[in-house]
């Protein structure tokens, strides 16, 4: 039984992570690795946080090729509770299906949408801040989690909030949506104060959301309704639907029109999206973090990351801050400063034609 009654979890479960090449490929996606070494995917440790809040009610959004895998990892999970996409259409369409789909389950039901390559470690304050979103969104808003910024990031999208709404611990109105800002604007959102990350956390009731949906884009909520009542019809119907994120089909419109409020948990989350952030997560002494066998590895005056993945000894010698990454058909060389490169490689190897190597 669910902690929280009528409260489902939207899991969307993409993107190929493309910057953590070459542990994650697009046959195997970041959000079924265990990048944390607790021996459980991201995908797992997703569905592990939520459920004291949802039990089994869960719905996982993947692509057709993931599927399988997907259902393979949690064995726990009905299998009709895994929609999986015939093509990628953006992040709207697949937590708009998910929430068509429960909505024809639990017509008063929320949703909350929690992507499957987070990592949170403070569970418990997660929790915390989902429980009063849930109350908040039952009185039709959307609420989205609004992260506190730690430094003028320029790699995510900001909420502006406004007045404490009456009657919740920490919930406010959120004011305005704002782009991925330049360094100079972000540098200045944090110093103005009142401002969240917009982390991509949503929850709402699921005919709340559909119908914002439906205010601006019709035909996508009126076909993503029209699939969850006649699922026979997915392929007929799914390559026509409107590719957008949920950030600009939804959330920025309806805050705008004074819809969308935001609780900011305490605590930080992390979407790894490369391998300096990774680092951050793994224990570390005095050399490099180590994901894998660390008795693999040999690191002698040396810091950074070593993946040890290719059943093979790994030797570093005086690198600072240096990424190594083994698997067993192809190795990885850099620093964390270039991090974000990486995902240049994967680039340059499509071009080559190394489809097999992505």
């Amino acid at each position: 039984m669910p902690e929280v009654e009528g409260f489902w979890a939207v899991v969307p479960a993409g993107g190929a992570g493309t910057r953590l090449w070459p542990l994650s490929r697009a046959g195997h996606p970041k959000f079924l690795l265990d990048l944390t070494g607790t021996g459980r995917s991201l995908l797992q440790g997703t569905l592990d946080r939520l459920a004291p809040l949802t039990g089994d009610h869960v719905v996982v959004v993947t692509g057709a090729v993931h599927a399988d895998a997907v259902r393979g990892q949690l064995p726990g999970l009905p299998a009709d509770r895994v929609l999986a996409e015939p093509a990628p259409r953006d992040s709207m369409a697949a937590i708009g299906l998910a929430a068509a789909v429960v909505e024809r389950t639990d017509p008063d039901a929320v949703i909350g949408s929690f992507a499957a390559d987070h990592v949170i470690p403070d569970a418990d304050a997660f929790r915390t801040a989902v429980r009063e979103a849930v109350d908040v969104a039952r009185g039709g808003h959307l609420v989205t989690l609004g992260v506190e910024p730690t430094h003028p990031a320029t790699g995510f999208g900001y909420i502006r909030a406004g007045e404490r709404l009456d009657g919740f611990p920490t919930a406010l109105r959120a004011v305005e949506f704002v782009e991925k800002p330049d360094a100079e604007r972000a540098a200045g959102y944090l110093a103005a104060g009142g401002y969240r990350w917009n982390a991509g956390m949503f929850v709402a009731r699921a005919t709340v959301l559909l119908d914002l949906l439906h205010t601006w884009h019709p035909d996508l909520a009126d076909g993503l309704r029209a699939i969850a009542a006649e699922p026979s019809r997915l392929d007929e119907l799914w390559p026509g639907l409107t590719r957008i994120a949920i950030d600009h089909a939804v959330a920025e419109p309806a805050a705008a029109a004074g819809h969308v409020d935001v609780v900011p948990p305490e605590g930080r989350r992390d979407d790894v999206g490369d391998f300096a952030s990774l680092s951050a997560l793994l224990p570390g002494g005095d050399g490099p973090h180590v994901l894998g066998d660390a008795d693999a590895v040999t690191a002698l005056g040396s810091s950074g990351l070593v993946v040890a993945g290719g059943a093979r000894r790994v030797a570093v010698v005086g690198m600072d801050d240096v990424v190594v990454v083994d698997t067993p058909d192809a190795v990885l060389v850099t620093t964390r400063a270039r991090a974000q490169e990486v995902k240049a490689v994967v680039d340059a190897l499509r071009a080559e034609g190394r489809e097999d190597l992505l």
